[in-house]
C-alpha cells in the first residue's frame, strides 16, 4: 500500500515537471536589465507642505534660494531655486555660485523659441566643473516659460554645471531633465540674450550671486572714448 502511494506521488511530480517551461542557460545567467531612471512621484498628501508647482516671486523671501544673474546685456535675472523639486541640483548651483564659477561664462547655445543654455566655462558645451556629476532628480514640475533646468548628455546621470532657461513651454522635456527653478524677475533680460550655436557676440554672465549675499549689480562697462584727431592727422588725410 505504501509503495503504491509513493509511486502515485512520484508520477504526479513527474507530470508537473513536464509542464514547466524550459529555461535556457543564457536566460538563467543573464543579469536583470538596468532599471530606467524614473521621475520622482509626488504624493499629494505627504508632500502637501513641501512640494508645490507654484514659486514665490518675492526676492526678499528666502533670499538664500534666489539666484541672481547679472548679464552683459545690462539686465539682472532673478531665479527662484526650489530645493523641494531637486535638492542636490539646487545645492550644486549654490555651491558653484558662491565659488564664482559662473562669473564670465557665456550663453553658448541659444535657440529662438526654445531655450538659452550656459554654465560651461569653456564656452563649447563640452565642459563643466571639477565636481562629480549628479544623479538625476527628474520630477513632475512642467517646463514652462522661465523654467530653469539642468543640461546633460544622453545619459540621465550626467548633469554637472550647465543649465538652461526655457523661452516657451516645452513639455517634451518633462521627466527627462531636472527642473530646479524658475525665473521670477528679469525674463525680458532672458529674452534679450543673443541667439546662436554659438552666438557670434554671446551674452555672458558678468556676475552670479545669491540674493542673500547682497551683491549689487556690476557697473556697466565704460563707453569707448571718442576718437580724437590732431591737426596733423587732418592735414594728412586731406593730402591723401
Amino acid at each position: 500500500m505504501a509503495s503504491r502511494v509513493f509511486n502515485k506521488v512520484m508520477l504526479a511530480l513527474a507530470l508537473g515537471a513536464a509542464f514547466v517551461a524550459p529555461v535556457s542557460p543564457a536566460q538563467a545567467q543573464r543579469p536583470p536589465e538596468k532599471e530606467a531612471v524614473k521621475p520622482i512621484k509626488v504624493d499629494p498628501i505627504q508632500h502637501a507642505q513641501t512640494m508645490t508647482y507654484a514659486v514665490d516671486a518675492d526676492i526678499a523671501h528666502d533670499p538664500d534660494n534666489v539666484l541672481l544673474l547679472d548679464l552683459s546685456n545690462g539686465g539682472r535675472v532673478a531665479i527662484r531655486l526650489m530645493p523641494e523639486w531637486a535638492p542636490h541640483h539646487v545645492e550644486r548651483i549654490k555651491t558653484l555660485t558662491k565659488q564664482g564659477f559662473y562669473n564670465g561664462v557665456i550663453f553658448h547655445r541659444v535657440i529662438e523659441g526654445f531655450m538659452a543654455q550656459t554654465g560651461d566655462p569653456t564656452g563649447t558645451g563640452q565642459g563643466g566643473s571639477t565636481l562629480p556629476n549628479l544623479d538625476a532628480e527628474f520630477n513632475d514640475i512642467p517646463h514652462l516659460r522661465g523654467t530653469v533646468s539642468m543640461a546633460r548628455t544622453d545619459e540621465p546621470n550626467t548633469a554637472n554645471s550647465q543649465f538652461f532657461i526655457v523661452f516657451y513651454p516645452r513639455f517634451a522635456l518633462d521627466h527627462k531633465y531636472t527642473n530646479f527653478g524658475r525665473v521670477i524677475a528679469g525674463m525680458d533680460t532672458v529674452d534679450a540674450i543673443v541667439r546662436g550655436e554659438p552666438p557670434k557676440n554671446p551674452t555672458k554672465i558678468v556676475q552670479a550671486s545669491l540674493a542673500s549675499e547682497g551683491k549689487a549689480p556690476p557697473p556697466p562697462p565704460a563707453p569707448a572714448a571718442p576718437a580724437t584727431f590732431t591737426a596733423d592727422m587732418l592735414s594728412n588725410s586731406k593730402s591723401n
